[in-house]
């Protein structure tokens, strides 16, 4: 017999109006679901999907898994901040977000999420410094075949202010909207706080705390829930 699983989506880095954003499911492990999470992430296709293996609310806890459609990753920016925000938003808030990489710190304001975590989790990004936010916008997604390229040029180099684009074929993502694991690594690479500009209009901000440490936060909406039939 078929069964049915509930998947919340979420949009995580909108712009100050609510729109843009990445698209992120969050699922509720289960029986169900158990060792079939990668077949879930390739079968509902958003750049990533969590699942949430527990909460504990008396240690202000949760345990998070995340997948892209390919494959399993350590940590992710993204899914990290649109789920501190969803556990918020359903009365269940948490300090930290337990990842295979380590422990994600988090706070939640309302609508705007922030996690910290370190540099050294990130995928190994190659890096594409252009000239000017027109060349970014210019990109063909389909040119990139391998690996995982992120494309930038400053907007406003003295304010901190760049725009970008990702792309991801080894993820099996052939551009992802908004990427916090890569704004993470830029502000380790760069050294200083940014204000990026990804996608089709997604908005993050990042800000260094020194020891390697590194926040990266936006605002989150709810979407949309689906249901899912394996």
């Amino acid at each position: 017999m078929d069964e049915t699983i509930e998947v919340v989506v979420v949009r995580v880095f909108t712009n100050e109006s609510g729109r843009n954003g990445n698209e992120l499911g969050i699922i509720t492990s289960s029986e169900a679901t158990a060792a079939r999470e990668q077949d879930i992430a390739n079968a509902l296709g958003f750049s990533e999907t969590v699942f949430v293996d527990g909460v504990n609310e008396g240690g202000r806890a949760a345990t998070i898994r995340i997948f892209t459609p390919a494959k399993e990753l350590p940590f992710a920016g993204h899914p990290s901040v649109g789920t501190a925000w969803w556990l918020s938003d359903r009365r269940t808030p948490v300090d930290v977000l337990r990842e295979a990489a380590g422990d994600v710190e988090v706070e939640v304001d309302d609508d705007t999420a922030w996690v910290t975590a370190r540099a050294e989790w990130t995928p190994t990004f190659e890096w594409h410094e252009l000239a000017s936010p027109e060349d970014v916008d210019a990109l063909d997604p389909f040119a990139f075949t391998s690996g995982q390229h992120y494309a930038y040029a400053w907007i406003d180099e003295q304010a901190g202010s760049l725009r970008s684009r990702m792309f991801a074929p080894e993820m099996g993502i052939i551009e992802d909207e908004a990427t916090g694991a890569a704004a993470i690594a830029l502000t380790a690479r760069l050294g200083r706080p940014l204000s990026i500009l990804q996608g089709e209009g997604s908005q993050l901000a990042t800000e260094p705390l020194g020891d390697g440490r590194i926040r990266v936060g936006g605002t989150t909406v709810y979407d949309r829930t689906i249901e899912a039939t394996l």
